[in-house]
C-alpha cells in the first residue's frame, strides 16, 4: 500500500533509513557471533577468548539498539561463554 499522507511518507523514509542502519548492525553481530564460534569450533580456547572480548560489546550494543531482544543477547552472551569454559576442561 502506498503511504498517502505526509507524515506517512516522512515514516516511510525513516524506516528505510532504520532498516539500512539495522542491517549493517545486524551482520556485525553475526560475523562476531560466528568468530567466536568458529574458535570454539576448533577448540582454541586463547583464540575463543580473544573474540568473545570483542564480540560481547557488539552484541550488548546491540541489543540497546533493539537489533536483537535483551534477552536473546544475553542468552547468545551466556552459551559463547559456557562454550569458551567448556574448552578449559
Amino acid at each position: 500500500m502506498m503511504a498517502n499522507t505526509t507524515s506517512a511518507k516522512k515514516a516511510t523514509r525513516k524506516i528505510a533509513r532504520k532498516t539500512e542502519i539495522n542491517k549493517s548492525r545486524r551482520t556485525l553481530l553475526r560475523n562476531s557471533i560466528r568468530r567466536v564460534e568458529e574458535a570454539i569450533a576448533t577448540g582454541d580456547r586463547n583464540a575463543a577468548v580473544a573474540a568473545m572480548k570483542e564480540a560481547e560489546p557488539v552484541i550488548m550494543r546491540a541489543s540497546q539498539r533493539k537489533v536483537v531482544h535483551k534477552n536473546a543477547a544475553s542468552r547468545k552472551v551466556s552459551r559463547l561463554t559456557h562454550g569458551i569454559a567448556k574448552l578449559g576442561k
